[in-house]
């Protein structure tokens, strides 16, 4: 998708902590808004559609029998209700930028554009590689899970949401890994998804590894879905988030990795999650959020 002003994004929330291992990411999308996101998408020239928050019902957060998985059923149903959402917006012809929560959301908005993107290329920024099924995970938290269930794996309740449309893992790229699981690494391998991890973006540099990045999830593809982790970011520029990894992608760098993203021309829709306003200074995170997705969505300096 050629980056088009005119253009309607669709602002969607979704406050739910409920995929995680530590409560606050609830408070996300609030503190992000608060931050002045739709004010500096306005200033770029966008219109945009706040449709609200997707709602998370914390009285029905519990183990399910037969399983490990924290809370199956209430992430179940508001990726279920968030994936009607996205594919909605998307049939009124409006750019979906989905607000966490927690990373299990990208359930619910990947399946929701590939309704209408069967061939979609996705670039995954994140410190880990939210690829474990139940017999894998350590935690049991949904957040570590959502790739496995978008290509197909994991417990029915959850690959079903999308109507059996999955995401094909050629055309899905990770940035700025640090911290994998056994069984994650092990996934990885044997499905062949590219990996680009901290060592790479050190020793190729931001732009071949995006240059690459794009190549992968753009070409051939019905265009690139960006789902962002701000735990990517390094620590010390996103406080405010749950599962910290020192060593991360920094300032900068992270904008030039968007920018590039918004030069492709080929962005159809982007989550940015895994922002707790409970582990932040003074909302520095959420507004970290706001800079990134100004870059993302074309906001240029001249």
């Amino acid at each position: 998708m050629k980056l088009d002003k005119k253009r309607k994004i669709a602002l969607i929330g979704v406050p739910i902590d409920l995929g995680a291992g530590t409560q606050g990411t609830n408070l996300g999308p609030e503190a992000i808004r608060i931050a002045g996101l739709v004010k500096r998408l306005e200033a770029i020239g966008y219109s945009v559609d706040d449709r609200g928050d997707i709602p998370a019902d914390r009285r029905d957060a519990r183990i399910v029998e037969g399983t490990n998985l924290k809370n199956l059923n209430e992430i179940v149903k508001v990726n279920s209700l968030l994936c009607k959402e996205v594919s909605t917006v998307m049939e009124e012809g409006m750019t979906p930028l989905v607000l966490g929560g927690d990373h299990s959301i990208a359930i619910g908005t990947i399946f929701g554009v590939l309704q209408h993107k069967k061939n979609l290329g996705v670039i995954w920024f994140d410190a880990h590689g939210d690829i474990n099924t139940a017999e894998t995970s350590p935690s049991g938290n949904i957040h570590g899970m959502p790739v496995a269930v978008l290509t197909g794996m994991g417990h029915e309740d959850l690959t079903s949401i999308g109507g059996n449309v999955f995401l094909k893992r050629e055309n899905l790229v990770y940035v700025g890994s640090r911290d994998l699981d056994e069984g994650e690494r092990k996934a990885m391998k044997e499905q062949g998804i590219k990996v680009f991890t901290m060592y790479e973006i050190d020793d190729m540099g931001i732009k071949k590894v995006m240059e690459e990045a794009i190549k992968i999830a753009g070409e051939g593809t019905d265009g690139i879905h960006v789902s962002f982790d701000l735990d990517a970011v390094d620590p010390e520029v996103a406080p405010g988030t749950g599962t910290k990894v020192p060593g991360g992608m920094g300032y900068r760098e992270t904008h030039h990795a968007l920018e590039m993203i918004a030069m492709s021309n080929k962005l159809v829709s982007v989550e940015f999650v895994e922002v707790n306003p409970l582990l932040d200074r003074q909302n520095t995170t959420a507004e970290v959020t706001v800079a990134l997705a100004g870059s993302l969505l074309g906001e240029w300096l001249i």
